[in-house]
């Protein structure tokens, strides 16, 4: 799958104007360097990924002002009965995110890609809690991921993440640009609600779903190790 197919059907329809497209096009080996760091700090392969054309919002209720712009999705798609994660990328932090934050926002969806294994493996994706406000999702999203340090051999990377992410991801320059040069353009924008970000399978689907067991083992390896670590900083 060409991860800018997408973007390209975008730009050919008058979507997307040339000045965007191209600077997304000519950006995006940043994000692929930063798919192809996560995937020797961590020896595990990164899911399928592309570029959404569309600047993601989120919010709470469609009457709210409070919303949060999504510049990663996780997203596990059912396909002809087969099971794959998705990383949906949007255009905007493409275009307009330093270096340091397109590898942080991967390095993170990528810690949820691990998390999604690790519930489908033990049959929890019947019934995920939906918080109510944008803040406790942040904070439910902090507490549920794996520990950084465990899965990332990668100091420099590391470091990005836990400067992005003290307390959920806010980058406020490049929302800022993301707004300037992206909404007040009136380029495309997706609004979700945030239980549409919530992962919900059937009994059947989940039955159907065949993992490596190696994987699995890696993944429980990851999970032990970050608990441990969890358990220290408690004490």
């Amino acid at each position: 799958m060409d991860p800018l197919v997408r973007l390209k059907d975008a730009h050919t329809k008058g979507i997307i104007p040339d000045d965007v497209y191209d600077l997304t096009v000519e950006r995006f080996p940043i994000a692929v360097a930063g798919i192809n760091r996560i995937e020797k700090a961590s020896g595990i392969k990164f899911p399928v990924a592309y570029v959404e054309p569309s600047l993601v919002i989120s919010s709470t209720d469609p009457n709210s002002y409070e919303y949060g712009i999504l510049f990663a999705r996780t997203i596990p798609v059912m396909f002809e009965e087969k099971f794959q994660v998705v990383i949906q990328i949007s255009a905007p932090l493409v275009a307009y995110g330093l270096k340091g934050t397109i590898h942080a926002i991967l390095a993170h969806e990528f810690l949820h890609f691990l998390e999604l294994i690790r519930k489908i493996s033990k049959m929890e994706l019947l019934s995920d809690e939906i918080s109510g406000n944008l803040f406790e999702n942040v904070y439910s999203d902090e507490t549920r991921l794996f520990e950084p340090r465990v899965v990332f051999k990668d100091r420099t990377l590391l470091a990005h993440i836990t400067k992005k992410f003290p307390a959920g991801f806010r980058d406020y320059k490049l929302e800022d640009k993301a707004i300037k040069f992206w909404a007040d353009r009136d380029l495309p924008k997706t609004n979700i609600s945030l239980d549409t970000n919530t992962v919900k399978l059937s009994v059947e689907s989940l039955s159907k779903i065949k993992l490596a067991p190696a994987f699995i083992s890696k993944i429980e390896a990851l999970q032990e190790k970050s608990s441990k670590i969890r358990k220290k900083k408690l004490y």
